[in-house]
Parts: C-alpha cells; sequence; structure tokens
C-alpha cells in the first residue's frame, strides 16, 4: 500500500510494533508486501503466482522468493505444487473458526490482565490510534491501512502485557480471517461499529473494569464472522468447499468406519 512505510513508523513511535529498529530481510519484505496483497485481495484466490514475475517485480533472487513463499504457504494463503505452479488458497471458513478461537481466547485474557494495571501511555497509544482511524473513516481510499490501524489497536494491548510476539501468532493463524474481513463491505456504518467498539474498549480500559472490557472484546471480534455465510453466497469463487459443521460451530467429525 502506499502509506506502509509511514503506517510502519507511526506503529514504531506508538510503541506497537514488536519488529521496531529491525531492517527487514529481503524475504521478509517480500513475504510481508505478498501477504497484505492477498489479505487485500489485490491477488484474490486462485490467482496463479509467476516466481519468474514476482522475483524481477521485488528485485529479489530466487531463494529469499522461495523462502517467502514457503512462509505464506505455512500461513495457508498459497500452494505451492513443486516443479508446477504457485496458487492463492481459497478461503477456508475451517481456519476462520480456528483464528476466531485463537484470538479470542489471546485477547479475553489479555484485557483481563490489562484493565486493572492499565497505565496512561498505553491509553494514550489507543486513543491516537482510534483519532487516526476516525481521521481515515471517510476516505475510501485508505480502508487497507483504516484496517492496519484496527489491527494495531490489539497488537498495542498484546504489547501493554508484555507479550507483543503473541501478534505474529496470531497473524500467521489469521490470514483467512483478515481476508473475509476485507472482503467484508467496509461501508460507513461498519467503520462506525469498529470506531465506537475501540472507543467502547478503551473506555472500560481507562474503567479499570475487565468484565466490561471482556464483554466489548467478544462483540467486536464477532461481527464479521456472523456475516460469513452471506459472504459466502456472493463470493462463492473465493472459498473452498464447506465442511458441515456441528450446532456449535465446530467442524462435524464423521463417524468411524464411514
Amino acid at each position: 500500500m502506499k502509506n506502509e512505510d509511514l503506517f510502519s513508523g507511526l506503529m514504531q513511535r506508538l510503541g506497537g510494533d514488536p519488529a521496531a529498529g529491525t531492517v527487514p530481510s529481503a524475504a521478509g519484505r517480500t513475504l510481508d508486501s505478498l501477504r497484505r496483497r492477498i489479505i487485500a485481495l489485490d491477488l484474490p484466490p486462485d490467482t496463479v503466482l509467476s516466481r519468474a514475475a514476482l522475483a524481477q517485480e521485488y528485485d529479489v533472487s530466487q531463494t529469499p522468493l522461495r523462502d517467502a513463499l514457503q512462509k505464506l504457504e505455512s500461513e495457508g494463503l498459497v500452494e505451492i505444487f513443486p516443479q508446477s505452479k504457485t496458487v492463492v488458497t481459497r478461503i477456508d471458513a475451517d481456519k476462520i473458526h480456528e483464528a476466531l478461537f485463537l484470538r479470542r481466547a489471546i485477547e479475553l485474557e489479555v484485557v483481563h490482565v490489562l484493565a486493572p494495571v492499565i497505565d496512561k501511555a498505553t491509553i494514550t497509544r489507543l486513543r491516537t490510534i482510534i483519532g487516526m482511524q476516525d481521521a481515515l473513516a471517510e476516505q475510501r481510499d485508505e480502508i487497507g491501512t483504516f484496517q492496519e490501524l484496527d489491527e494495531s489497536f490489539h497488537q498495542v494491548m498484546l504489547a501493554a502485557v508484555g507479550f507483543p510476539e503473541l501478534h505474529q501468532l496470531i497473524r500467521a493463524r489469521s490470514g483467512h480471517l483478515n481476508r473475509v474481513r476485507r472482503l467484508d463491505l467496509w461501508d460507513a456504518p461498519k467503520i462506525r461499529r469498529i470506531l465506537s467498539d475501540h472507543r467502547e474498549i478503551l473506555a472500560a480500559l481507562e474503567a479499570h473494569d475487565p468484565q466490561a472490557a471482556a464483554d466489548a472484546i467478544r462483540r467486536h471480534l464477532g461481527q464479521t464472522v456472523a456475516r460469513l455465510p452471506a459472504l459466502r453466497a456472493e463470493h462463492p469463487d473465493y472459498f473452498r468447499a464447506e465442511t458441515p459443521r456441528s450446532g456449535d460451530g465446530a467442524p462435524r467429525t464423521a463417524a468411524p468406519g464411514r
């Protein structure tokens, strides 16, 4: 995206970037760019990625490119067919539910720990991110930056409880979830809802109320997944075939021998 360098610098100053001060490798730069493009749906599902074209575009040799693609495959965003091609995967609903389970478990614990002890510096960082999002809310060509700031809001909370690298774990497991979040129409009501959710989370943290913060996090994280059936119906070519699920949302396991 055109504001990547500005955004990265802002997040380093806010203290929400665990990689602040490091110089990314050629593989790391290529990985970050390709991941962003896949999540933004600039490289939609079923896109065939040419290694020769990517090497030329990113001005890298085959070795860092291979490392970046292998990392993307481990995150479920591409599938590599040896000696043949690399293809952007379709969105997998099971991976979405898995990522949401992981993220909810981590972030509910984070706000329970953070609410009683949150300091003024963390409150200022969170409020600054909300202010940046508010400034971008009416700029339709900056939706990608708005979404990055959404992630950064949560990243700052992780850093505040002393576990900034947990964001890397969440990100590695959330590629399918983040793609469906991007697929969900980022219209004015959704943007206002996200801003309202963030303000509600911050207010609960400022009030040192762990339960209110947890309730706000739970509502915030469940919004897009609730629209998953409608999004699948609107964009069937973007999704893998659906796995039957039980009433509690978990994948249904077939009986032995069937």
